[in-house]
């Protein structure tokens, strides 16, 4: 497999031009779990880990190695393990969030050209999540596509009425399938060039792993069924970089039950496009739609335009997005602040 096959074009070609490369090769970051890495050139995939240097210069989880980087290896032990020395740009990125109570951003995969975004049409139906996901593929720079899983599971007018929902959402850019009697999968397959690496995004049980089997073209990954109680259970465990049988690359991903957006402010202006564009129209740049005269966006709300749910959806959207954009430190005092308003409010309430 050449470089080339791995997605490697003239824009990845450019920036390691930039860099000082001498002993060293190009090679793709096809998996990461817990720190350990498998990398892949034109040659051979092999494990890898960072060289001292490059581990005592990263400042932020955000500058660690994810699948889909393009780094610059130098091979040892015949070369049968590799020593990650840097990283390339990344043209574009999926990232969300860092889960759990600390502050910061956890990159899920780079240099993603398409992200399939799974939903079912059963238990998993949720267009405010996939709001969530549009925005963190848009502010990323990556091409979002939403596939409607488990169609054999619902009537076809239920799947015609979701997938209307889906596509009103994802402007066009979704269409159904179904693992088990293969509908959708010829023309999910002829999207999906040589050399493209695409994203596979969804929470567990929606049907990824199955999916990718089916791209594949035989059971690689294991699979379960979904828990009566309609929630997915864990197959994929950690993310890694795989071929399908036209060509393209895709990365199978764990489903993820906490998908909180950080800074996407162009995302949030790609993903809700219709309100970017009332927004322009407001009598004031900075008007925050709420009592301002001349707020289009009220407006739009007021004669049935726009609707009332999806702005406060988006609100809630940006908010969330400027909010985990701030510090630890500045977090801290923010909640400090509103802690002691609510304290000054009950204090009032009570006299």
């Amino acid at each position: 497999m050449t470089l080339q096959e791995l997605g490697y074009n003239t824009w990845f070609e450019e920036h390691a031009a930039l860099q000082n490369t001498k002993g060293c090769a190009i090679a793709r970051i096809t998996a990461v779990d817990r720190g350990f890495c498998l990398v892949r050139d034109a040659l051979r995939e092999v494990p890898a880990e960072l060289s001292g240097r490059m581990s005592f210069g990263i400042d932020s989880p955000e500058q660690l190695p994810c699948v889909g980087d393009w780094a610059l290896v130098r091979h040892c032990n015949n070369d049968t393990f590799a020593i990650i020395v840097g990283l390339l740009p990344r043209r574009t990125f999926l990232r969300r969030r860092a889960p759990g109570a600390g502050a910061g951003c956890q990159m899920i995969a780079a240099n993603i050209d398409l992200a399939l975004i799974v939903q079912s049409c059963q238990f998993d139906f949720n267009p405010n999540r996939l709001e969530r996901y549009l925005v963190m593929a848009l502010d990323g720079g990556v091409e979002p596509l939403v596939l409607l899983t488990k169609t054999d599971l619902v009537p076809e007018e239920e799947v015609e009425r979701k997938l209307g929902v889906l596509r009103a959402l994802a402007r066009g850019k979704a269409m159904s399938l179904s693992n088990v009697t293969g509908s959708g999968l010829d023309e999910l397959r002829q999207l999906l060039a040589p050399g493209q690496t695409c994203c596979l995004l969804g929470s567990s049980g929606v049907g990824k792993t199955t999916l990718v089997n089916r791209l594949m073209g035989r059971d690689v990954f294991g699979t379960q069924t979904v828990s009566g109680t309609g929630e997915g259970r864990h197959t994929t465990t950690r993310r890694q970089l795989c071929t399908l049988q036209g060509g393209a690359l895709l990365v199978d991903t764990p489903g993820m039950r906490e998908l909180g957006i950080v800074g996407a402010e162009e995302g949030l202006e790609a993903g809700f496009e219709d309100i970017a564009a009332l927004s322009a129209q407001c009598r004031y740049a900075d008007c925050r739609h709420g009592n301002e005269p001349g707020c289009a966006v009220r407006a739009a709300i007021e004669r049935g335009e726009l609707a009332r749910e999806r702005f406060a959806h988006h609100l809630k959207l940006r908010k969330e997005s400027e909010y985990n954009a701030l510090s630890a430190l500045d977090k801290r005092r923010k909640d400090k602040t509103f802690g002691r308003l609510v304290k000054a409010v009950k204090k009032h309430m009570r006299d």
